[in-house]
């Protein structure tokens, strides 16, 4: 089994070939492409681990859908003073399928 750790808006994720990941948004139109760095490759026992990243290894992507994230709500509260304040919050997501890992 082919993957690799792939790094998008200083987060890491886990990518295999074939399978879809979820970024932090990203300023491209559905149908864009994208390279990813690749910090480590993994194919079957053969593991190549990138000092910061794999020399020559790239995953691309392509972009499928934006979207939303379920909706967070944030309370504060303050006893004995009647404080109370309610805020929602809902992050914006990018999902991208990992088309192939090259190197």
């Amino acid at each position: 089994m082919k993957y690799a750790i792939v790094e998008s808006g200083n987060r890491q994720y886990r990518a295999e070939e074939g399978g879809y990941i979820e970024v932090e948004k990203l300023a491209l139109e559905p149908g864009a492409n994208v390279d990813l760095e690749v910090l480590l490759m993994a194919d079957g026992s053969a593991v190549r681990v990138g000092q910061p990243r794999v020399d020559g290894a790239v995953a691309k992507a392509t972009v499928v859908e934006h979207f939303k994230g379920p909706k967070i709500r944030v309370f504060h509260y303050k006893p004995k003073k009647r404080y109370r304040k309610t805020q929602g919050h809902r992050q914006t997501y990018t999902r991208l399928k990992i088309e192939s890992l090259v190197g």
